[in-house]
């Protein structure tokens, strides 16, 4: 058993981001685990530009902006075992490991981060009627096999779903030579970024068909062809509406999943909106010591927002390996409003709040010309209006200290969102 003072699950940005911090926090003994075979995590593969904005004021690829949190990662003499596969955490953070050169490994830690990020919905999740013939990829996938690997998934493509992946990939595939027919989306809005609907699509002239989905794939061995149709409020196909469209690729992007297999294991709290734990103002789960961050928590839309949550965490959990679980006050309860989808965190204790409090969100709808207001008892303490606001965009709100502190004993922190 080997004594670890914080370690970190995930060698992702978000992963890398609470290891410096962590260090820099004064933990001496920091140790991260990563299952591929480099640090880095999914920004390898993201070889467009538009990271970096709000952390380094810069345009950047993924590669950059990893290798830079990278580059100091090492310059710190920080450890880490890649190709490592993490078996099981436990409630008192005991974490079992395997690896090809490590072999079977089990370290106690005094303060764990989960940083272990999100994976890819597929086609099992969305019951598609069809055949299972060879074409059909998430779209994260085919990024791998392009940007990573070298490999060509098709040239004729439709891409469900309007995920900033599938966008992007909308994009790189056009780039590559072959032909996007149309990016298919069920909801009546995109899911993704709006400058990569504009820069993505609207710049290639791809279609964005809004309120359509895929109702039939056909094909044996490989795909030969989808048929979309147009769907009603209840999103259920309207008859009249359909339209065969012969492709040799369907690229999914139909959400992420954060990979919280390993925070239920340690008996971790999971909400049901996010599909990621339940935090605190610190990061911390409802197992004390266990910390998490990143897309394993709520899945982001920007890399920078997923830095600066994780470097809170990296501090908060060299905080609690060097002093121990802190008496709490009362909490208050984070509730999400009308208008209002996700919130982070879940509870807040103004006592031990040393700054102010992002809470984070995603809009339920399409708002313009709307603003999110928060409400402690029902008295407004904080509004922001945003001439649009829409679910592919988090929301983020920071509650100031000395507010939470004139509200200290109450119940219940409400946000919602007023057109």
């Amino acid at each position: 058993m080997t004594e670890i003072d914080v370690l970190i699950i995930g060698g992702g940005p978000a992963g890398l981001a609470a290891a410096i911090a962590a260090h820099e926090a004064g933990c001496r003994k920091v140790l991260l685990l990563e299952r591929e075979p480099a640090l880095g995590g999914i920004l390898r593969q993201c070889i467009h530009a538009g990271f970096g904005m709000h952390v380094f004021k810069e345009d950047l690829t993924g590669p950059e902006y990893a290798h830079r949190f990278v580059q100091q990662f090492h310059a710190l003499g920080l450890s880490a075992q890649c190709n490592t596969m993490v078996l099981s955490v436990t409630p008192d953070r005991e974490v079992t490991t395997v690896s090809p050169t490590f072999g079977l490994q089990r370290f106690r830690a005094k303060a764990v981060v989960l940083a272990m990020g999100c994976r890819e919905r597929t086609r099992g999740a969305l019951r598609v009627p069809g055949w299972r013939p060879a074409g059909i990829y998430p779209a994260g996938l085919a990024q791998r096999f392009m940007n990573l690997d070298g490999w060509m998934p098709g040239r004729r493509v439709v891409i469900l779903g309007s995920g900033d992946i599938g966008l992007i990939m909308a994009r790189r595939m056009t780039l590559e030579g072959a032909q996007v027919l149309a990016c298919v989306e069920l909801m009546p809005f995109s899911s993704g970024l709006t400058r990569n609907v504009v820069q993505c699509l609207d710049d290639y002239d791809i279609p964005l068909l809004l309120s359509h989905t895929v109702i039939d794939i056909h094909g044996r061995e490989r795909l030969e062809a989808v048929t979309i149709a147009q769907v009603d409020d209840q999103r259920r196909p309207l008859p009249g509406t359909e339209q065969r469209l012969a492709c040799d690729t369907l690229l999914l992007s139909v959400g992420l999943i954060p990979e919280n297999e390993l925070s239920r294991a340690a008996g971790v709290g999971i909400s049901a909106i996010t599909c990621g734990p339940l935090v605190d103002e610190s990061l911390q789960t409802s197992v004390p010591g266990i910390f998490a961050c990143g897309n394993v928590l709520h899945v982001h839309d920007l890399v920078d927002h997923v830095t600066v949550e994780s470097e809170e965490a990296g501090r908060q959990a060299a905080r609690y390996a060097q002093e121990g679980q802190q008496a709490r006050g009362s909490d208050i309860r984070v509730r999400d409003g009308a208008g209002v989808r996700g919130l982070v965190p879940q509870t807040v204790c103004a006592a031990r709040v040393t700054d102010g409090v992002p809470l984070m969100f995603r809009p339920s709808a399409v708002f313009k010309d709307a603003a999110a207001v928060v409400r402690i008892d029902g008295e407004e303490v904080l509004r922001k209006r945003s001439r649009i606001m829409t679910p592919g965009e988090m929301v983020r709100l920071v509650v100031p200290k000395d507010t939470l502190e004139r509200h200290a004993g109450t119940a219940e922190l409400t946000v919602e969102v007023e057109s």
